[in-house]
């Protein structure tokens, strides 16, 4: 009886909730209104009949003591007749409870991520495109078991679609016939309490039981509700962080024969006495523009940056490094993200949205994947990582071999992870959206899009570009001083080396400290905004004298960033740690200031304050034999 009033007043209470009561956004809010009443006079229906039921049996109780004080003791047969109905009674109670402890290993069975045939208890049709329709008996093959209860499937023929859990269990090679099989499965389109399946919702009860289970990072934040269901680990963060494969330190380096006796992307021009420019299948650049409608994050954590990876990609692999992003967001508008804010001085190369894409792979597929990111930390345990908002994948030839138009392009994101197909960012979208065209196509404005132009290189970006490794992405904001680096690199290997067949180490600091600048944005800026300051003091001469040009750079290289390398005063580079970046901004524009102010840094290396860490002299020379890439033919 106290549950029953329970579910009363429940009742009445949703009756008297209004839509303006709920303190967040709420889709079909009537029709769920609904379905929560019916499901509650449901539970009430069967809560009457329970407490009719024990009214029953308590009377019959009753009536029976009554006869027994009236008719005195009983015949010894007719207590043994109530003996034997109440072992069968206890009988059939030990029972149910088995088959229900079965039922609850089934489930756990089913929701293993290991097992991965499932056989379909009932006949489902498909209810919107991408759904896979299937019959009962049928054998399907998961792929992904997803959190709202809908899973990828395959059928026999190859045909992969959406599937509901509920019409699954789990396949035994050794089941019996499909007569006996179906004997002791009976199944219908409801469930347990009798309500009908229903369309996909947001129900994540699923997804709370696997997050319990196997404690996955994504699978808890979509469960409270603090990410969509199409968020995973970022796939591209967490190549970065294998190592220095996907990095540009990397693929600065030069890229050796397959004989391991020459270079093959670094080769000397003796006419012009400088290194010879390559033009390469893949030489453009990307503009980032920005990124609509991007799902926003729950409150329980919180976004420590917004950004864009990509990279080259041939569908199965990886071709270039991974270069970086990061975007802006204003409050009013924070489902949006730009590139290339206008701020006072120079632009961080972080923020610049102008990149070149410089590629000589002969891949038929080769593209530009995108991978959209948050790096976030949890309020209520302060756990860090990254997420992937979506990504989508640009092809750069058609299916002729032709180049793809350089023009705007607007990419729908795709949720999950590259190697997942048909999977949205946010299913509640497509969800929520109703048949209709108009409600189709509303539903199809609210989708995340990623926006960016591609364009053709000028005259005055090929003498740059063609100059650079055969496989680099970049920041056009400091593609001038990659050349730098290039042509002393150059000088030191193909020109003043004393035999070719020479493997010594090269004394340079230049060569042996300017890969880990490029990793590290914002000692890039430094060297920037550096050079911009010495090139304003040049005369038009200067500027059109190469080798003066060169050495210039060498002497700003040594008054700028280089003594910063070893200062103990710079804390080490961390990815999106606010206060760290303030601080190494702090130090580094100190010290540029006062290199400025001094005409040099010696008298800042000089000074008792300024402490720097001990370093061997290797760390100053270059092993090129250590450092060069091996040929990869792929790439």
């Amino acid at each position: 009886m106290q549950l029953k009033k329970l579910v009363d007043e429940n009742t009445n209470a949703l009756r008297d909730l209004k839509k303006a009561d709920e303190p967040a956004p709420v889709g079909n809010y009537n029709q769920r209104k609904e379905e929560e009443e019916k499901l509650l006079l449901k539970l009430s229906q069967q809560l009457q009949k329970l407490v009719l039921a024990l009214d029953q049996d308590n009377t019959t109780k009753k009536s029976s003591v009554d006869k027994h004080h009236q008719k005195g003791p009983q015949s010894e047969d007719e207590n043994e007749e109530e003996n034997e109905s109440e072992d069968e009674e206890s009988s059939e109670e030990k029972d149910s409870e088995e088959a229900e402890d079965d039922d609850d290993e089934e489930d756990k069975l089913l929701d293993d991520p290991n097992v991965k045939e499932c056989i379909a208890v009932g006949n489902f049709d498909a209810q919107q495109e991408g759904d896979l329709t299937f019959t009962k008996g049928e054998i399907l093959f998961i792929h992904d078991k997803k959190a709202d209860g809908w899973w990828v499937a395959e059928n026999s023929r190859g045909e992969r679609g959406l599937v509901p859990r509920t019409y699954l269990a789990v396949h035994k090679e050794d089941d019996e016939s499909p007569e006996q099989s179906e004997e002791q499965v009976e199944v219908v389109d409801e469930t347990a309490d009798g309500t009908e399946i229903k369309k996909r919702t947001d129900s994540h009860w699923s997804a709370l039981r696997r997050a319990i289970t196997e404690n996955d990072t994504v699978e808890v934040l979509t469960t409270i509700g603090a990410v969509p269901a199409g968020f995973r680990l970022s796939t591209l963060f967490q190549l970065l962080e294998e190592g220095n494969q996907f990095r540009a330190s990397h693929f600065l380096q030069p890229e050796l024969t397959p004989s391991q006796l020459a270079f093959k992307d670094l080769v000397w021009d003796a006419e012009k006495d400088t290194i010879s420019p390559r033009p390469t299948r893949v030489s453009l650049i990307v503009t980032l523009c920005g990124c609509k409608m991007i799902p926003l994050p729950g409150v329980s954590i919180q976004v420590l940056s917004r950004h864009v990876r990509f990279c080259l990609f041939d569908g199965n692999r990886v071709l270039s490094n991974i270069h970086t992003v990061r975007a802006t967001w204003q409050p009013k508008a924070p489902q949006t993200w730009s590139f290339s804010p206008k701020v006072t001085g120079i632009l961080p190369s972080l923020l610049d949205g102008d990149c070149f894409v410089r590629s000589n792979s002969l891949a038929a597929d080769i593209g530009l994947l995108f991978e959209l990111g948050i790096t976030y930390i949890r309020n209520s345990t302060g756990e860090r990582g990254e997420l992937s908002c979506g990504w989508a994948f640009l092809k750069l030839f058609t299916s002729n071999g032709m180049p793809v138009p350089a023009k705007m392009y607007e990419l729908p994101l795709n949720g999950g992870t590259p190697c997942e197909r048909g999977v949205e960012v946010d299913p509640s979208i497509s969800r929520r959206a109703g048949s209709g065209v108009f409600q189709q196509f509303m539903a199809l404005k609210k989708q995340p899009v990623l926006l960016l132009k591609l364009r053709a290189l000028s005259v005055q970006s090929k003498d740059i570009l063609y100059l650079l490794p055969e496989t680099l992405i970049g920041s056009m904001c400091y593609s001038h001083l990659l050349l730098f680096y290039r042509q002393i690199l150059g000088d030191a290997l193909l020109k003043d080396r004393a035999s070719l067949q020479s493997t010594d180490l090269i004394c340079n600091p230049i060569l042996a400290t300017f890969p880990q600048l490029v990793d590290q944005p914002d000692l890039m800026d430094a060297l920037r905004s550096a050079w911009a300051d010495r090139e304003r003091t040049l005369k038009r001469s200067e500027k059109r004298d190469a080798e003066f040009l060169k050495s210039l750079f060498v002497l700003v290289y040594h008054d700028s960033v280089f003594p910063l390398l070893h200062s103990t005063l710079l804390p080490p580079y961390k990815w999106a740690e606010e206060e760290s970046e303030a601080l190494r901004w702090k130090v580094i524009a100190d010290f540029l200031r006062k290199s400025r102010e001094n005409d040099g840094a010696l008298q800042y290396l000089l000074a008792a304050e300024n402490t720097h860490t001990a370093f061997d002299i290797s760390e100053l020379a270059y092993d090129f034999l250590g450092e060069a890439r091996d040929d990869d033919s792929n790439v």
